[in-house]
C-alpha cells in the first residue's frame, strides 16, 4: 500500500527460477531509447556490470534475444532492442495497464475497508499500545478538544488534543483513528469505586506478567478482545499482587493519548 493510502501491486514474468519485473523492463526501455547498455546503466543508476548482467539474464530467459549488443565496455558499445524485445516491453505495458485498472476498480469498491485494513497492518510506531477505533464524539474547548474513540463494545478511549490537531487530522465523528499510548503512561489500580483524575479507566484482567530486574510488563485483557500493556515497577507489581487472572483497572490521562489517522 502506498503512503497516500492507495493500493499498489507489482507483477513478474517468471520462467523457472528466473523472473522479470519492472526494473528489468525499465532497463530494456532505456537500452531501446539510448542504444547503449552503458548509457542505460547511467540513466538508471546501475553499474555497467549490473546492467550487462541484466541484459544477459533477459536474453537467457526468452527463446530469442531481446537485446543485440556489440560490447564496448564501460565506454559504451552499440546495443539494439530486437523486435522480440519490443514485444516484451509492449506486453508488460499492457499487463501493467490492466492491473492498474483492476486496482482502481478494487479501490473504488472497497475504499475505506481494505485500505484501512492494510494501513493498520503496516503502521509502525514506538508506542507499545496502538488501538484502532472510530471517533464517537468530539467536544470543543477554547484551546483543546476532547475526542472520544470507540475501540470496542465497552472500550472507549478519550484523548485531549489541540483544536489545530483536530483540523490537521480531519477528525470527525464516524471516522477511523488509532489511539497510541506508551506503556509507561498506563497506571494500574485495583479495587472498585476508584476516584481518580484520569479520564480513561479501563477495566480488565491480567493476561500475562513478565518481570525484569526493575520493571514488570503487565498485559491487561480488556473487553472486545482488546489488550493494553503497562510497564510498572516490579515492586509495585508484587505489592499489588498482579498475578494472571487478577482484575485490574488501567488508568490513562487523556493528554497522554496520541491520535493517528491514515
Amino acid at each position: 500500500m502506498s503512503a497516500d493510502g492507495h493500493l499498489d501491486a507489482a507483477f513478474f514474468l517468471r520462467r523457472g527460477a528466473s523472473r522479470v519485473g519492472a526494473e528489468r523492463i525499465a532497463l530494456l526501455k532505456a537500452v531501446a531509447e539510448l542504444g547503449s547498455i552503458s548509457a542505460a546503466a547511467r540513466q538508471l543508476g546501475l553499474s555497467y556490470k549490473g546492467a550487462w548482467d541484466g541484459v544477459q539474464a533477459l536474453n537467457n530467459l526468452f527463446d530469442a534475444p531481446l537485446v543485440e549488443a556489440q560490447p564496448g565496455g564501460r565506454s559504451g558499445g552499440v546495443a539494439a532492442v530486437t523486435a522480440r524485445g519490443h514485444a516484451v516491453i509492449e506486453a508488460f505495458r499492457k499487463v501493467e495497464a490492466e492491473l492498474g485498472d483492476t486496482l482502481a476498480r478494487l479501490q473504488a469498491r472497497l475504499d475505506g475497508e481494505i485500505g484501512d485494513l492494510f494501513w493498520s497492518l503496516g503502521m509502525k510506531t514506538s508506542a507499545r499500545n496502538a488501538l484502532r477505533g472510530v471517533v464517537s464524539a468530539i467536544t470543543d474547548g477554547a484551546v483543546n478538544t476532547e475526542v472520544a474513540l470507540k475501540v470496542a463494545d465497552g472500550v472507549d478511549i478519550v484523548a485531549v488534543v489541540t483544536r489545530q490537531s483536530v483540523a490537521d487530522l480531519d477528525l470527525a465523528v464516524g471516522k477511523p483513528a488509532v489511539a497510541l499510548i506508551k506503556s509507561s503512561f498506563v497506571v494500574l489500580a485495583k479495587g472498585e469505586g476508584l476516584v481518580t483524575s484520569a479520564r480513561n479507566q479501563l477495566a480488565g484482567t491480567v493476561l500475562t506478567r513478565e518481570d525484569g530486574a526493575v520493571s514488570s510488563e503487565i498485559l491487561l485483557s480488556l473487553a472486545g478482545g482488546k489488550t493494553l500493556t503497562a510497564t510498572i515497577t516490579k515492586e509495585s507489581a508484587v505489592a499489588m499482587g498482579l498475578a494472571v487472572g487478577e482484575p485490574a483497572t488501567a488508568l490513562v490521562k487523556a493528554p497522554h493519548v496520541i491520535l493517528a489517522v491514515e
